[in-house]
């Protein structure tokens, strides 16, 4: 059955005068002035490949791993899906170290306008030492650096998946778009770290009820890893019309992260703690990650209705919340060793009646 996609949304291409005004507002700054000829000529190409639409300038020809071996494969999704194959091997080889990546949620940093350090990130070294200290290679992705480091970016989810399943590629293939200039995307990086770990422990505080956006842009971005379609030859790219019928004849949502453990520590200051925690257990179950038990997953105010000047102090005085901490990590640290000794508990498998 084929079912045509809805149209009619999307703005239409930008004017060269609306592109010019675009282009030169990253480089308003007079420093820039020396060079103004030579970036009217590179505003020029840039202008050209706006219009011919080169997302993928380099591609190769997919070859016999895949449904088709004629498509012309982006070299630089292509190399992103054999570190990830890599990383999965490195991952389930039974003589490989145990690895848990700590995921520092927080926005804020000393590198950038807050001028201090995060809450987050001295709980994010309290597990850091506890698994370090249990023989646990550990890894830190601290999504602050998206605040203070230069042209780093997590590109926003374009929602392929709603298209259609198959349209949603594992690892993500929106990006790089080169004809938009949506570049230096972070989770090529983040992908391998998610692949290569036993273990995620997401420490973050709570934002407007809602966790920061520096990491609900991740937690989007990793929708192609529950359910994602690994060949994007499948749908010659990005087909909307061909994903759709691959859907309708079947698919079976492979969930790519599955069997990880996982731990979460949610920290507020007046609200919201509670809604943030249950939404962030609710995903990780239903990609297929696994809870390393009741004390792994943790929410606490810190400084309850105090001044945020004082925060740092008032953590300072919380030794509880530090030792609970420690003890998400300590449980994570055993989780990850008994599943890959193959003595950690098994729940039932069942044949979900809802797959998606």
């Amino acid at each position: 059955m084929a079912i045509s996609p809805r149209k009619g949304q999307a703005p239409a291409k930008l004017e060269r005068n609306e592109f010019h005004r675009e282009f030169q507002q990253s480089f308003m700054d007079p420093a820039f002035d020396a060079v103004r000829d030579s970036l009217i000529k590179v505003e020029e190409v840039a202008w050209n490949n706006y219009q011919d639409s080169h997302k993928a300038p380099f591609t190769e020809k997919a070859g016999e791993a895949f449904f088709n071996p004629d498509y012309d494969l982006s070299i630089e999704w292509n190399s992103t899906r054999k570190r990830l194959a890599l990383a999965e091997a490195q991952q389930k080889n039974p003589g490989s170290p145990s690895r848990v990546l700590l995921i520092c949620g927080s926005a804020r940093n000393d590198g950038s306008c807050p001028g201090e350090i995060s809450k987050t990130w001295r709980l994010t070294v309290l597990a850091q030492q506890v698994l370090e200290s249990a023989d646990i290679a550990v890894d830190i992705l601290d999504l602050s650096l998206l605040t203070s480091s230069y042209d780093k970016h997590i590109h926003p989810c374009k929602a392929c998946v709603s298209t259609a399943m198959p349209l949603c590629h594992w690892p993500c293939s929106c990006y790089p778009n080169h004809a938009y200039r949506q570049t230096n995307d972070w989770m090529a990086e983040i992908y391998e770290q998610w692949v290569a770990a036993h273990g995620i422990i997401i420490l973050t505080p709570v934002y407007w009820y809602q966790t920061p956006s520096v990491l609900k842009l991740m937690i989007d971005r990793l929708v192609c890893a529950d359910g994602g379609n690994p060949d994007p030859t499948t749908t010659d790219g990005k087909d909307a019309e061909k994903a759709k019928a691959i859907e309708l004849a079947g698919w079976d949502y492979p969930k790519h992260l599955a069997g990880r453990i996982y731990g979460l520590v949610v920290h507020g200051d007046v609200a919201g703690i509670e809604g943030v925690r249950r939404s962030l257990t609710d995903w990780l179950d239903w990609m297929g990650l696994i809870d390393a038990g009741a004390n792994a997953h943790l929410d606490r105010y810190v400084g309850y209705y105090e001044s945020y000047a004082e925060s740092h102090e008032a953590l300072d005085r919380d030794q509880a919340f530090q030792n609970e901490v420690r003890i998400v990590a300590q449980s994570v640290a055993k989780a990850v060793n008994d599943m890959r000794n193959g003595t950690l508990p098994k729940v039932p498998a069942f044949k979900s009646p809802r797959p998606k």
